[in-house]
């Protein structure tokens, strides 16, 4: 039930992507040119988004909840560390989300739609994974 659960809410997420436009790299790039002709969609539909969780998380926290819905134990999530490898990751994320206008969940969308930019996108990302994996052991 748990991963039927989780497709559904990955097709879902999909689906708002789709919708939303957020799966259009111009479009993502039209919200980070604030100093052109800014489309600021991007952040309607963030807000949206928080809209609708912020309330039903602010309530299950109260409620002392440690459980999902379907009775999963909810992770354990560490204090944030503020250090260089956040600071890295966020750089890295930012400019290539600045560069080529997806971020790794319309990416996976975009596989879909045979793009060959989703392709190459999602090929350097899986690389990048290796990469950073290896680094740190190392």
């Amino acid at each position: 039930m748990l991963h039927l659960v989780a497709l559904l809410s990955g097709a879902l997420f999909g689906a708002g992507l789709l919708l939303s436009g957020m799966m259009n790299p111009d479009k993502v790039l039209g919200f980070l040119n604030v100093f052109g002709q800014w489309d600021p969609s991007l952040a309607l539909v963030m807000g949206g988004a928080l809209a609708v969780f912020a309330p039903g998380y602010w309530w299950w926290k109260k409620q002392g909840r440690t459980q999902c819905v379907l009775g999963e134990p909810l992770p354990k999530v560490p204090p944030a560390r503020f250090d260089y490898k956040l600071v890295l990751g966020a750089l890295l994320f930012g400019i290539g989300w600045g560069l080529a206008g997806i971020c790794p969940g319309p990416a996976m969308g975009m596989l879909g739609s045979l793009q060959w930019q989703a392709g190459l996108f999602v090929a350097a990302m899986i690389a990048g994974f290796f990469l950073v994996g290896r680094l740190q052991r190392a």
